[in-house]
């Protein structure tokens, strides 16, 4: 099995940001075509946390769903005037525990299914396999034959 590389602290605090978005966004949007704004707001919910733990790993996908789940609290306290945003109703209680269902499914996926490695691409494990891309003459190839050509 290829070793996974190990994600750099920019990407893991860039998934910040992320469930920054899609927790304010959603909790402010879930109610607005009911049952549509619901469903599209956990689809987002569910793909962008797909997003941080391809793009940053295991710990992308944690930093993103712990500030999914602080930004939905926060905004699902009473308000300084008595007005609320997610209210304890049906609605309201899907968007918070179901959200947060949702947020936690990517950090269940096998990692396999992030990993980079292309399988249907041989290569020697004692050295890196050839860059198809590489300019210089008969750098793409390892076959001697192709490399005479």
């Amino acid at each position: 099995m290829a070793a996974m590389r190990s994600p750099s602290l920019l990407r893991v605090l860039a998934a910040v940001p992320v469930g920054l978005a899609v927790g304010l966004v959603g909790t402010f949007m879930h109610r607005s075509v009911e049952p549509f704004g619901l469903a599209l707001g956990l689809a987002t919910v569910v793909a962008a946390g797909v997003f941080s733990r391809a793009n940053a790993g295991l710990w992308g996908a944690v930093a993103y769903t712990v500030t999914w789940a602080i930004v939905v609290q926060v905004l699902s306290l009473e308000g300084p005037g008595g007005d609320v945003i997610v209210p304890a109703a049906t609605v309201g209680y899907v968007w918070t525990y179901g959200g947060l269902v949702a947020a936690l499914a990517p950090l269940m996926l096998p990692a396999r299914w992030f990993a980079d490695d292309d399988p249907t691409v041989p290569h020697a494990p004692d050295r890196p396999a050839a860059d198809p891309l590489d300019p210089r003459p008969g750098a793409g190839t390892t076959d001697q034959h192709e490399m005479r050509r």
